[in-house]
């Protein structure tokens, strides 16, 4: 099978709220990079809500679809970062995470009302924000002398590349993501350049 030239994710952050016999279900969804940065979104809702009883969680990293993660959070097992994960991947989304905070209502709700509970926040707060088709990209870093930089970045924009991280100096440095479709004819393009060193960056992690 060959490699995917695009994925799925969220355009922007959203959330939305569900009631059930009392309790509150306030659920955040966001497009992420990392596992470090799940923990700092976990960790900020988690001192916003320092009250709520559950912050439960599910995230699904990588192109494969491989890294994920599901929390209940002391909710009875599989009924909270499951549900979570389902609505991610019924949505063929990636570099997403959701949190769903609970607030305790006073009625408990039995596993199948907690099942649909986390569900149906998850499913509300994915509704209210685009989806978003991204290319693939591999990053690569370049560096050449300064009277290169028009050249270089003329080719940045004729092939779509994202610029990471630029240091701009008499001897230039840019970590760039060459869309994977264009990789390439844009490697073939920057070797014809004279004095472009260019170097594979592996992602963060």
């Amino acid at each position: 099978m060959s490699a995917p030239y695009t994925y799925n994710t969220i355009a922007k952050p959203s959330q939305a709220e569900f009631r059930d016999r009392g309790s509150r279900f306030i659920a955040y969804a966001f497009p992420v990079q990392n596992a470090a940065e799940c923990k700092e979104k976990l960790a900020l809702l988690k001192k916003e809500h320092a009250k709520a009883t559950h912050h439960c969680f599910a995230y699904r990293l990588g192109l494969d679809g491989t890294p994920f993660r599901v929390s209940d959070d002391g909710e009875p097992s599989g009924t909270a970062g499951r549900p979570i994960l389902g609505q991610l991947d019924s949505r063929g989304l990636t570099q997403v995470m959701v949190v769903v905070v609970r607030y305790f209502g006073g009625t408990l709700l039995g596993v199948p009302g907690l099942i649909h509970a986390y569900k149906t926040a998850a499913a509300l707060a994915l509704q209210t924000t685009p989806v978003l088709q991204k290319p693939v990209e591999e990053r690569y870093r370049l560096q050449f002398d300064y009277t290169r930089l028009n050249e270089v970045l003329h080719l940045i924009r004729q092939y779509d590349c994202t610029i990471h991280h630029q240091d701009l100096q008499l001897f230039c440095r840019l970590d760039i993501g060459i869309p994977r479709k264009n990789l390439a004819i844009c490697l073939l393009r920057l070797g014809d350049l004279p004095q472009v060193e260019k170097t594979p960056v592996p992602a963060a992690g």
